[in-house]
């Protein structure tokens, strides 16, 4: 059994996923990131990100990870708040207690493509 079937399979990434990007556009920190993004599209890519992380059948076929985040100039706070919010959101909808470390640990290992360099003032 792969961890996605663990879950509870679509319906329960799905729900996940729902849950997560709740919380994150209701926080202060994270809501500018996501002004003006299809929540509908990035929920979709999103879905299919974890459920292939996860052993599940969605392949994700986006961009590359640091070309997708390249223009939002993330933070180490904004990416620690993130996978906050996702590890509440894989508790929320009862993922087991391996699934959600499996997830947080490959996600955690994303960090260096998807958090930006501080940039040096001139």
């Amino acid at each position: 059994m792969t961890s996605y079937d663990e879950i509870g399979g679509h319906a329960a990434m799905k729900l996940a996923v729902v849950v997560f990007y709740n919380r994150v556009v209701a926080d202060p920190l994270l809501a500018p990131y996501f002004e003006g993004i299809s929540l509908s599209r990035l929920r979709a890519h999103q879905v299919a990100f974890l459920s292939g992380v996860l052993g599940g059948p969605q392949a994700f076929t986006g961009r590359d990870l640091p070309a997708a985040h390249a223009a939002f100039a993330i933070t180490d706070e904004a990416f620690d708040r993130m996978v906050e919010h996702l590890e509440f959101a894989l508790v929320d909808v009862g993922a087991p207690e391996a699934v959600t470390a499996e997830v947080l640990g490959t996600v955690g290992g994303l960090r260096h493509a998807i958090v930006q360099p501080a940039r040096a003032i001139r």
